[in-house]
């Protein structure tokens, strides 16, 4: 009788180990090839994402949309880092211009509601606008449009849509602020 104990003991402890490993594998492939993490550096998407957030993105991510929030590793001149965290303003054909004197970023004409940023765009970088999104680019700005290196400074510029690495989908950490507005 004990014998068989220690066999259904053993059994339980192999089903225990078994299920752990397999959510380990589960969890890598997952971040591996589906999902990936990014640390945010810098202050450039403050208030929507602050210095040291730990981001989750999806890799699965084709068709660039107004408002999503995306990572980059567009090669840059230095000093601007190798990867990058912006909000997409424009798509391919449409037209950006800045009104520095009120803050405010047109798209194709029509003044966009903008709640997620810190404060008015007032900082022009070397924007000359308005200027028209090439085929297969973005335009993207930081939340914190005044101390954002974004599409407006040339070092950054329209970034290419296969250098994006892909889409924010919710923040990781800190625990309990998930949601990315």
């Amino acid at each position: 009788m004990e014998k068989k104990d220690n066999t259904k003991k053993a059994g339980g402890i192999f089903d225990f180990v078994s299920i752990i490993a397999l959510a380990i594998v589960a969890v890598t492939l997952s971040f591996t090839f589906i999902f990936r993490t990014i640390t945010v550096v810098g202050s450039s998407m403050y208030p929507t994402l602050r210095n040291g957030d730990r981001i989750i993105l999806t890799a699965f991510y084709t068709e660039p949309e107004y408002g999503d929030i995306v990572v980059t590793s567009q090669p840059c001149e230095d000093p601007i880092p190798d990867v990058l965290v912006k909000r997409v303003i424009a798509t391919e054909g449409q037209t950006v211009d800045i009104d520095f004197n009120q803050g405010i970023v047109y798209v194709d004409g029509a003044a966009l509601d903008e709640p997620y940023i810190a404060e008015l765009t007032r900082e022009r970088e070397d924007f000359m606008g308005p200027v028209v999104v090439p085929e297969g680019h973005i335009f993207a700005m930081g939340d914190n449009r005044n101390a954002s290196t974004d599409s407006r400074d040339d070092r950054v510029g329209f970034i290419r849509e296969e250098y994006i690495l892909g889409k924010a989908l919710f923040r990781m950490l800190p625990f309990g602020q998930f949601k990315i507005g």
